[in-house]
């Protein structure tokens, strides 16, 4: 066990757009609207705010997703939705809601994270703070409630921070303007410190025995959301939420091994290393059987994402197709280049990497001191090896239109992994330089998380994989996360990290 240990702490990336503009919360606040025809017609609102910098993630609460379920928002088609709880959650409790109708979920949750299919122009997302608030702190709240004969406009109450509610709800003292006050239809608007004007918390209601209070989900209750379904986007919203960038850089300088003279006996790995290699190969057979959706953004440089896609990845006994979710039914072997320019597609690396590890004792691995990453303490590991170890290769995709090409070629490689204190895989890297006469830097980081199934213990998958080249001063990458995972046809949930 190494004695030194480093403290390092993951700077959240530059991300597109993550300063956002100045609160104009007429930019960002967005009224929702759902109409129901039945014996009648009948009308569904709420309101919601734009999540991320470009407003294509639109934020409100999860009653308002689940009574409304508005299918556009400002014209745009919904392609998807994110609950944070719903009525199997723990510690879902029925609750009140718009008519007097029942709905059962937890309140501290009541969050949803509706996904368009195009940003909405001319909209932006604000910026968050995860401070404590303190009693007297006066904050802003801003809404779109329902007022006479369905007319709608965005209404600014000024409030004061009383304190939390047994639910774990915020809440807080509001004045009515001009007469108006907090009506339905005001769900999902945001409460925003009025001296920074920062967003605190996600309008949830009034206390139905003070009206003259609101209640808000707390932005630490979204933090944690947005964290799960969201991590890429998340490490920008919230840089003080403690998370590590899913494509943070190594902590140490490239792992050059010692060259090996002559013929020699392979010498005995330490028990550490050993115990690494046989994690690495119980992640890579867990990983045989399972189906999951993987989404996938392409972009460049510091640019937004150019483009955005989700394919169904279908394992049976290590065997793996592809095909576009969520309508797709036509099976591939691999998920296609995006129609750009210039792009790249991760490969199976969150599966051939544990494998790699595991299995190829070309490679050369040895443990570096402990780190402190974000106030975790992990063991760090190093693993190098040269072109005529033949451990790692890398697979040229040609389209020609009419058919496609592809060439595997070996490579040097080296990287880190990331075990917890149980040796458990939470991260793992993997670079090397392309052949040819242009200099071209290929990186891979995976992160893995714990999946639970009923009856079965715990076990580690893949959460998210980000990819990219450099070429002189061009950068191309992919992003994704992996989610709905199913083990032969059960559902099964992601373990929060603890």
């Amino acid at each position: 066990m190494p004695a030194q240990e480093m403290v390092y702490h993951a700077n959240a990336l530059v991300r597109p757009g993550i300063n956002p503009p100045p609160a104009d919360f007429d930019q960002t606040v967005i009224p929702i609207s759902e109409l129901k025809l039945g014996l009648g017609i009948e009308s569904k609102f709420g309101t919601g705010f734009c999540l991320d910098p470009g407003c294509r993630l639109i934020a409100t609460n999860y009653h308002v997703a689940a009574i409304a379920k508005p299918s556009k928002i400002d014209g745009q088609p919904i392609v998807d939705r994110f609950l944070a709880t719903g009525p199997d959650d723990e510690g879902a409790t029925m609750n009140v809601g718009p008519a007097a109708a029942p709905i059962k979920y937890t309140l501290s949750r009541d969050l949803a994270i509706l996904e368009l299919r195009k940003p909405l122009a001319h909209h932006h997302g604000a910026a968050f703070s995860l401070d404590e608030l303190q009693p007297g702190q006066q904050v802003e709240i801003y809404a779109y409630p329902k007022e006479a004969n369905h007319s709608r406009k965005l209404l600014r109450f000024e409030g004061m921070y009383k304190g939390e509610t047994t639910s774990g709800l915020l809440a807080f003292d509001y004045a009515p303007v001009n007469g108006d006050t907090i009506q339905p239809g005001a769900s999902g608007g945001v409460v925003v410190d009025a001296q920074s004007h920062r967003i605190v918390g996600v309008l949830n209601g009034i206390d139905l025995d003070n009206p003259s209070t609101a209640v808000a989900v707390p932005a630490q209750s979204l933090a944690d959301f947005v964290t799960k379904v969201e991590p890429f986007l998340a490490t920008t919203l919230f840089p003080s939420h403690g998370n590590t960038p899913p494509d943070a850089d190594d902590i140490y300088p490239e792992y050059i091994a010692p060259p090996t003279e002559g013929l020699q006996h392979r010498a005995t790995e330490p028990a550490s290393v050993k115990q690494l290699r046989e994690n690495a190969q119980q992640l890579a057979d867990g990983m045989r059987n399972l189906v999951a959706v993987q989404r996938l953004a392409w972009g460049s440089g510091d640019k937004d994402a150019a483009m955005r896609a989700a394919y169904e990845v279908r394992i049976v006994d290590g065997s793996q197709k592809f095909r576009e979710y969520p309508d797709g039914n036509k099976d591939m072997d691999e998920i296609p280049l995006p129609p750009l320019s210039h792009s790249i597609v991760p490969a199976l690396e969150w599966s051939e990497l544990p494998e790699m590890v595991g299995k190829q004792l070309h490679l050369k691995v040895r443990q570096a001191p402990d780190a402190v990453v974000n106030g975790k303490k992990l063991k760090i590991f190093q693993y190098g090896a040269s072109v005529e170890d033949g451990a790692c290769g890398f697979t040229y995709v040609n389209d020609h239109i009419l058919f496609k090409s592809s060439k595997t070629v070996r490579t040097g490689c080296y990287g880190e992994v990331w075990t917890d204190e149980d040796m458990n895989i939470v991260r793992m890297s993997e670079h090397y330089e392309l052949p040819g006469d242009r200099k071209v830097i290929y990186h891979v980081v995976v992160t893995y998380g714990l999946l639970t199934h009923a009856g079965e213990a715990p076990r580690t998958i893949p959460m998210t994989i980000a990819a990219k080249t450099e070429d002189k001063n061009r950068v191309d990458w992919c992003r994704g996360q992996f989610t709905d995972y199913q083990i032969f046809g059960s559902q099964v949930k992601i373990l929060a990290a603890k």
